[in-house]
């Protein structure tokens, strides 16, 4: 493999420019020290015209399979394929990219099913090569300050977790994301349930039972926009997460009730904000941070929109942190940070909420 110096950046070669790719993958592979954003697949001279701009040298490739005739080596040699181009074509791409004997990293959803899955790990695993998930919500500020919050045990033993990933957008935008088509695997469900529920994973471990409902509630809508699911941990704990296109008053961003305390923050981690509005991390820069206002309270008893409980510092959010932790995998000095059998235990919940929602049951993992 190419760049295994430390001195030398990884080359990257990034599967599609829509919104994943242009907002959230190449510009964070552009800031880290260890990456470079070699090229580009995108068949739409637009988005072509965007990423020569935005990143200047950068070559752009009409489709994938010109990436994999690259290979590792030569001048055009990559060391990583990141794949974030439609979900329907995540499986197929990453075959091709690992068969390619190409590392991966795969935005979320992996794939369409924990079967599938579970099969590109097998495939990642024979061939030797790292196959990692975007799943940057773990790097959100709240997500990395509950976290901490837990490690010290602030709270006690916690009963009952709450996360909401609510947003009022109330007329469709269509596209393949609000596509009811099963080969699409668009809808909440997949999309921002995908986050929520790796994060509850992440939190409280192996989940025993899911329950879920799931509504197509905007006209003209063809898949879920507001979506519950209740889980049951196996260490007894209990998640409530909320997904939703259609909530005209924001809820907390996460409620978690422990024995001794409960902790409460509302508003969204700030990262996709700026990446949105073209701020880009940079080395010695601040990023991820909030102002004090947002912070979460912990306390017991007391309602914190009133002012009850203790204000707790956020932590920076910190998304450039992944692609960090994916580099120090491909040079032997890291771990995985997201690997393709916590995605798939992720999506065996949200095929069994599928399922919930579809029979009216609770569904036992």
């Amino acid at each position: 493999m190419t760049g295994t110096d430390s001195r030398t950046p990884l080359r990257v070669g990034l599967v599609g420019y829509g919104l994943a790719g242009s907002v959230f993958h190449a510009p964070l592979i552009a800031a880290s020290e260890d990456l470079v954003l070699a090229a580009v697949t995108t068949g739409n001279p637009e988005r072509a015209a965007e990423a020569r701009a935005a990143h200047p040298g950068v070559r752009v490739v009409a489709t994938a399979e010109e990436l994999w005739e690259d290979g590792t080596d030569g001048p055009d040699g990559l060391d990583l394929i990141v794949i974030a181009s439609p979900n329907k074509t995540h499986v197929a791409l990453a075959t091709a990219a690992l068969e390619a004997g190409l590392p991966v990293v795969v935005d979320k959803p992996l794939a369409g099913t924990a079967a599938e899955a579970r099969a590109l790990a097998a495939l990642a695993e024979e061939r030797g090569l790292l196959l990692s998930v975007f799943q940057n919500r773990r790097w959100d500020n709240d997500f990395r300050t509950l976290r901490r919050l837990l490690d010290e045990d602030a709270l006690g033993e916690v009963q009952r977790f709450e996360s909401r990933f609510e947003r009022w957008r109330p007329m469709p935008k269509g596209g393949w994301r609000e596509s009811g088509a099963a080969e699409e695997i668009g809808g909440l469900l997949y999309d921002l349930g995908s986050h929520v529920v790796d994060q509850a994973l992440v939190l409280f471990g192996p989940v025993v039972s899911v329950y879920a409902e799931s509504d197509v509630r905007r006209p003209g809508a063809a898949a879920d926009d507001d979506t519950f699911l209740a889980l049951t941990h196996a260490n007894g704990v209990r998640s409530h997460l909320y997904v939703s296109a259609t909530t005209a008053q924001l809820g907390p961003r996460f409620r978690v009730l422990g024995q001794r305390a409960g902790f409460v923050k509302y508003g969204l981690d700030p990262q996709e904000a700026a990446l949105r509005e073209g701020f880009r991390p940079a080395p010695g820069a601040v990023w991820g941070a909030e102002p004090e206002e947002l912070w979460g309270r912990l306390g017991a008893g007391e309602s914190p929109l009133s002012g009850g409980g203790t204000p707790v510092e956020s932590l920076h959010g910190d998304y450039p942190a992944y692609y960090a932790a994916v580099a120090a995998a491909l040079r032997g000095t890291g771990e995985n940070p997201v690997t393709a059998y916590e995605a798939a235990a992720a999506l065996d919940v949200l095929e069994a909420a599928k399922r919930s929602a579809r029979e009216n049951v609770t569904v036992t993992l």
